[in-house]
């Protein structure tokens, strides 16, 4: 019955949709536009005004969060599930896929596995999928299970949004609201769709978007945890638990201030991450001391996470390598702690967790029965690792720390993938000369 509801409420919207011009001309439209489910709007309307904001967010992994924009999680849904563009998709074990609770929150709102059906399903974690997210309960349900990604929310019919739309005590002194994020011209004044009114802007008509101020969900870690928490494999082995790690590092310090910080008074909404090169380099500080004594060069490289969670965090796959040089006058390298990946001639370098299977061998994440060596950096951990190199001939020692998106097993595996993704970024470089 309720498939069959379903289907006659798409086909009034597609109705309803194809009628707007001929509505739009007696004024009839905006009230039209406003049956649209709040979590079918896309970020494409939201562009309209937030033309910075919407800027940032399309170069960030939450807009590329889906099996259609992400090749490394393409690659591992279509293993385990199937074609993302297809409806009805089941995980192995016949549930709807719990991927999508993150991944396409919009589409997991509908039930919906056909990720190309609408934009907003298309467009991953897009801004309603964030800005309707009204309170969060916990990655935990009352019977302990889990509940992740939107199921950890409850959803609001409104963008809940830190401060509200405007001013109220503007309004109160009789004073106007208009369009922000760098829409109009100097002078130019329009309705703020966010006050309740549509508004048609560059030949396109904007909802009335209502908007409500909720700053302890979006101000918070509240606002990433129903995500970033923590998601255990089948066999109830930890994957991705940055939420755990966050709260064993005992930091007052929230998610949001690293991963959005404000700048020209807005906040970030790149959210820059693992796959952000210049979030790389602000999570580690890196230092080289060395000490030449007879015919051996004493080196020690300390590294120390910077963050309130492991790094690195987040899928399981992510690792990081140090990489220790030495160098002739002539910048021919005359020593090196591991000819390639030191993963087997230096594994002090590989800073990497492991997953295993009944018989303590090296297991992939779904099918893993037991966590094995984790050797990432703690929060806030300094290691320091020592080596001894022949002194003949050295001009320069250099140690470079390099991150990962993949274990090496896998980026031989996924030839597919483009090189971007699977080479080696570097995270920080300390150099001493002789």
């Amino acid at each position: 019955m309720r498939g069959i509801i379903r289907r006659i409420a798409t086909v009034r919207l597609v109705k309803l949709v194809l009628a707007l011009p001929l509505l739009a001309t007696v004024g009839l439209a905006p009230q039209v536009l406003a049956e649209e489910p709040l979590h079918h709007v896309s970020s494409e309307t939201c562009m309209l005004c937030h033309k910075e904001v919407y800027k940032q967010w399309k170069g960030s992994m939450h807009a590329k969060s889906n099996a259609l924009t992400d090749p490394i999680h393409a690659t591992f849904y279509k293993s385990e599930i199937g074609d993302p563009t297809m409806e009805g998709a089941k995980m192995k074990n016949g549930n709807f896929p719990v991927c999508l609770n993150c991944h396409a929150p919009n589409a997991a709102r509908d039930g919906k596995t056909k990720l190309d059906a609408l934009p907003a399903y298309a467009e991953g974690v897009n801004c309603v999928a964030c800005h309707t997210l009204k309170n969060f309960k916990g990655v935990k349900g009352p019977d302990g299970k889990l509940r992740l990604g939107i199921k950890a929310y409850d959803l609001a019919d409104a963008i809940q949004a830190p401060a509200g739309a405007g001013s109220e005590l503007a309004k109160l002194k009789g004073g106007g609201d208009e369009l922000f994020g760098g829409a109009l011209d100097a002078g130019e004044k329009k309705p703020n769709p966010h006050l309740g009114e549509a508004v048609e802007l560059e030949g396109k008509l904007i909802p009335a978007l209502s908007m409500e101020q909720n700053a302890k969900q979006m101000k918070s870690n509240d606002a990433c945890m129903g995500c970033h928490d923590q998601r255990p494999n089948p066999k109830g082995v930890a994957l991705c638990a940055t939420g755990d790690e966050y709260i064993a590092s005992g930091s007052k310090v929230d998610c949001i201030s690293c991963h959005m910080p404000i700048a020209g008074g807005v906040a970030d909404h790149g959210m820059g991450g693992g796959h952000d090169p210049a979030m790389l380099k602000r999570s580690v500080l890196m230092l080289l001391n060395t000490k030449q004594a007879g015919d051996k060069i004493q080196a020690e490289i300390s590294m120390e996470n910077k963050q309130p969670h492991i790094l690195p965090t987040g899928a399981p796959f992510r690792n990081m390598f140090l990489r220790v040089t030495a160098y002739d006058a002539k910048g021919e390298v005359v020593w090196q702690n591991a000819k390639g990946h030191p993963m087997k001639e230096d594994p002090q370098a590989y800073f990497h967790y492991v997953m295993h299977d009944d018989e303590g061998k090296p297991a992939m994440p779904p099918v893993a029965t037991k966590p094995g060596p984790d050797s990432r950096l703690k929060p806030f951990e300094t290691r320091s690792l020592s080596y001894e190199i022949p002194a003949a001939g050295v001009a320069l020692v250099r140690a470079e720390l390099f991150y990962n998106l993949l274990w090496p097993g896998l980026v031989e595996r996924f030839k597919h993938l483009p090189k971007d993704l699977t080479a080696p970024v570097s995270m920080a470089a300390a150099e001493v000369k002789f």
